[in-house]
């Protein structure tokens, strides 16, 4: 892309930098992250040129924003607002009420009218794009003279190496923009970590801190010796079944405890996914659940990608919490692929 039509990106809600590094990898130059929590910045900036606003993307002011793009011919705003109240794991999903969280979006809605950059995006969980706050949302945009294309992306579709789907809204002021469809070939979980070196529950690879795998009771060392890849707990001696699993409100849960296989692709990475009793997340033939390194990869991180400062401890409920809250890296790269092109085609139209 010519530097009179790259485009200069700020980055709302942005984690750890899944979106970031993914747009950089396109070709988009991410010039500042905004998040709330303090932990975000030393990944964000570590991995990343761009810089780390610690702030409430509610109380965000224009300037803010603008000094940021400075004056850019291109601009995007990405804003990638907080999912749970409406993700298929969350109970407040089942709620029909409105969501504190919501206003996020909103919050999103208001900075993108009064900045107006030429492109904004935003993915979050399916089930968003059915309620009024997202239709809401893509009216507003609209009426400000954006044109909108929104869809639901298979993270299979687009080698990602896991069965993630999310909502991926894309809108420009410099014309019509279409997101494509997506076939590229399957990657599974043998492609993705199966060349990292084995370690043992509880333990940590000596040369990659975050390579390291969440202990185990003797009790759940005993299950995951009797799980099968793609099994259940159902494969377990009896004397190993919980309880609450022979109970009928129990047997309709047959993925928790369960290891996931070679060659297919890996469940949806949550914020509990290094623990092996939080859903699929046994590392198929190690006695173990999948480390953190091997989550973030499996969400698509470069395996040099570091989240904590050398030294650091390693927290599991704070490190699984930001890896499982991440945008995929590649979903990032998705999105920037299509912006990117999308100024290329308006660019030569203009000429």
């Amino acid at each position: 892309m010519s530097r009179e039509n790259q485009i200069a990106a700020v980055d709302l809600f942005c984690g750890v930098g899944g979106l970031t590094h993914g747009l950089t990898r396109a070709g988009i130059h991410v010039r500042l992250g905004v998040d709330l929590d303090p932990a975000c910045r030393f990944p964000m900036e570590a991995n990343n040129a761009a810089k780390f606003m610690e702030a409430d993307v509610a109380e965000l002011i224009p300037s803010d924003i603008l000094s940021a793009f400075n004056g850019s011919e291109v601009t995007l705003l990405a804003g990638c607002a907080p999912c749970q109240p409406f993700s298929s794991y969350s109970q407040s999903a089942r709620r029909d009420g409105p969501h504190e969280d919501w206003e996020l979006l909103s919050s999103f809605l208001k900075i993108v009218l009064a900045v107006q950059p030429n492109l904004v995006t935003m993915e979050n969980v399916p089930p968003l794009r059915k309620q009024k706050i997202f239709k809401d949302f893509v009216a507003a945009l609209m009426d400000a003279g954006y044109f909108v294309d929104f869809a639901v992306i298979d993270g299979r579709d687009i080698g990602l190496p896991q069965r993630r789907q999310r909502l991926v809204l894309v809108a420009s002021k410099l014309g019509p923009i279409t997101i494509p469809e997506a076939a590229k070939p399957t990657v599974t979980v043998r492609d993705a970590i199966s060349r990292l070196p084995p370690i043992e529950a509880g333990t940590a690879d000596p040369n990659d801190p975050l390579h390291a795998s969440a202990s185990l009771s003797q009790l759940n060392l005993a299950r995951i010796r009797h799980s099968k890849p793609g099994g259940t707990w159902r494969d377990w001696p009896e004397d190993l079944v919980a309880a609450c699993h022979t109970r009928q409100t129990g047997s309709t849960y047959p993925s928790v405890y369960g290891r996931m296989e070679w060659d297919q692709s890996a469940p949806t990475m949550t914020t509990q996914c290094y623990g092996f009793g939080n859903g699929r997340f046994g590392h198929p033939e190690q006695d173990r659940a999948i480390s953190l390194r091997e989550a973030a990869m499996l969400q698509s991180f470069p395996k040099d990608y570091a989240f904590t400062p050398e030294e650091s401890t390693i927290n599991f409920n704070t490190l699984g919490r930001m890896i499982g809250n991440a945008v995929p890296v590649l979903l990032g790269e998705f999105i920037g692929e299509v912006l990117v092109d999308h100024v290329k085609v308006r660019g030569k139209k203009r000429d």
